[in-house]
């Protein structure tokens, strides 16, 4: 069997185009330009690769970026009072931190001081608690843009038997409670679980976030599976590989995502969205509807 590849980047740039559009109807009809705050930390090499990823995407959709950047050994007073600076500047619709953050910052502590209308990146205390409940006002990107790459490629949730590998709280654990919201049966594993192959084995649907190159080999697969690698990870020689065997696995699965060009500019694209579902938010509650209602492609609800 070879496994049908989900390409993210081809429908990356499809969403994207829509994003786009929606930017020029705010931009024209209610001369809103969205905007996002990126603050950065310190000088982590990935970290920065990251925020230049998305700077560059902002761009290219035409949304407003803001690069805010602080040394490894800035205060986290100052950090929080910065974010509720920018909590109140009306040209910013959303601010990202760019994670992680060095240790001597609450993280918790950090998230929770973005407010609620501007968390595009989902990760508030109201955001976590909504999906619970099938209630948030913006998902987890990462999350988000795996649920698009099943629905795009016409992949049924409900009744399947889904297997996360990875709880963190950025991947794992939202997208555990999304798969639950399609009425999905969900086994999350993690570094403590026993036997991993057992629970791998049974899945339908397999998404691997656990950040160990190559940790998923092809015994573990059962055959006609859903294999969704999010992992990334930089191998001795410079090579990109996932948490998936992909060469491996490719002949066991139906489909599975590559590392690079899956997941990666899926999450990218859906901070896009949640961006200018932000902006849009932000005109609805100052000025009323004054826009056409419509959802943007990859910010309509999971429900």
């Amino acid at each position: 069997m070879n496994a049908r590849i989900l390409d993210g980047r081809s429908l990356g740039r499809t969403i994207r185009t829509q994003i786009r559009a929606d930017v020029e109807e705010l931009t024209r009809n209610a001369a809103v330009v969205p905007g996002l705050a990126v603050i950065l930390i310190g000088e982590d090499a990935a970290s920065r690769v990251y925020v230049t990823n998305k700077i560059k995407a902002c761009a290219d959709v035409g949304i407003r970026s803001t690069l805010i950047e602080y040394p490894n050994d800035v205060p986290a007073e100052a950090l929080i009072d910065a974010i509720k600076h920018l909590n109140q500047d009306p040209a910013m619709h959303g601010i990202l931190v760019q994670l992680p953050l060095p240790p001597h910052h609450d993280v918790r502590a950090v998230l929770h001081a973005i407010s609620i209308e501007k968390d595009v990146d989902g990760f508030h205390l109201y955001n976590v608690g909504g999906l619970v409940v099938g209630d948030m006002i913006f998902s987890p990107c990462t999350p988000f843009g795996v649920m698009k790459i099943l629905d795009h490629a016409g992949i049924p949730v409900e009744g399947k038997n889904v297997t996360i590998v990875g709880a963190s709280n950025i991947v794992g654990k939202p997208m555990a409670l999304m798969m639950m919201q399609r009425d999905a049966t969900v086994a999350v594993c993690h570094e403590k679980t026993r036997d991993l192959a057992q629970y791998t084995i049974l899945a339908d649907i397999l998404i691997v976030a656990a950040g160990v190159p190559n940790l998923i080999l092809p015994q573990m697969v059962r055959t006609g599976a859903v294999v969704i690698d999010v992992g990334i990870n930089r191998l001795p020689d410079g090579r990109l590989v996932g948490d998936v065997d992909f060469d491996g696995v490719c002949r066991r699965a139906s489909c599975i995502t590559p590392v690079p060009g899956g997941v990666g500019p899926m999450t990218v694209t859906m901070l896009l969205a949640n961006t200018v579902s932000a902006a849009r938010r932000f005109v609805d509650r100052t000025r009323g509807p004054i826009l056409e209602p419509k959802r943007l492609e990859g910010a309509a609800p999971l429900t």
